[in-house]
Formats: C-alpha cells, structure tokens, sequence
C-alpha cells in the first residue's frame, strides 16, 4: 500500500501542482496583453488546479500514516517539522492562487482596461506561489528534523 499510496501522491504532484505553478507565474502574460480569453483561462487553471491540489495533500496524508516497508515503521506525524511546515507553506500558496491572483485575474478579464495594472499582482504572487511549491518539494525530499 505505501508504495501505490507514493506512487498517487507524485503523480497528483505533478499533475496539479506543476499547472498550477505554471498557470500563476505565466499569468501576467496575459495582463500584459489585455487578452481577455488568455486571462480567463488562467483564472479558470488556476482555480482547477488549486482545488486539485487537495488531493495530494490527502494523499499525503495517507501515505504519512502508512508503514514504511523498508523500516517498518510509521511513515511520519504531524509533529515532524517537515510535515507542518509543508502543510502551512501549501496553505498560504492556496490561499495566494484563490484569494490573490484569480480575484485579480477574474478583475482583469471583466475589464481588460484594468489588466495592466494587475501585473505585479500577479506576477509577485504567482512567483510566491512557485517558491512556495519548491520550497515544500524541498522539504518532502530532504525531510529536516527526521
């Protein structure tokens, strides 16, 4: 089971954080262009992606109460510091995708006008948003305080 529950994990990874990563640093293009249907569809990547995000924190979550076949014990609790720190860093990249650059992207597809002025909005968050993805990876791999 641990190695399907890791195998899922990595693979959820890969599919809904890396476009979720791609779709908030790449959305200032579309600002900058003040082309509507490119900043709908980032908006719209975004928010799929965000919310997709959950499922690999659940697996996640499964894989960490799962036994290790190589050591035979529990894979990790939520007093690791690797773990909880994944888990408040992935909050507040979540929290930075929903709440800051799709609102600002939804703003500038209703009002192209608007769109430029968005940019660094945008452009910050969704680069916070992908050191935040590195930082955690980080984390999962190198697994500090364990």
């Amino acid at each position: 089971m641990f190695k399907v529950l890791l195998a899922l994990h990595i693979l959820a990874a890969v599919f809904a954080i890396g476009p979720l990563v791609h779709a908030a640093t790449t959305a200032s293009r579309g600002l900058r262009l003040g082309d509507a249907a490119a900043i709908k569809t980032s908006s719209r990547m975004c928010t799929i992606y965000s919310a997709a995000s959950v499922v690999v924190v659940i697996l996640g979550f499964g894989l960490m109460s799962a036994t290790s076949p190589y050591t035979h014990e529990k894979v990790a609790d939520f007093g690791d510091l690797w773990i909880w720190l994944s888990l408040l860093l992935w909050l507040v990249a979540a929290a930075l995708a929903f709440f800051v650059v799709v609102p600002a992207l939804d703003k500038a597809a209703a009002d192209t006008a608007t769109a430029p002025s968005m940019v660094g909005r945008v452009a910050a968050a969704g680069g916070i948003v992908g050191i935040l993805f590195a930082v955690i990876v980080f984390l999962m791999v190198y697994r500090p305080g364990s």
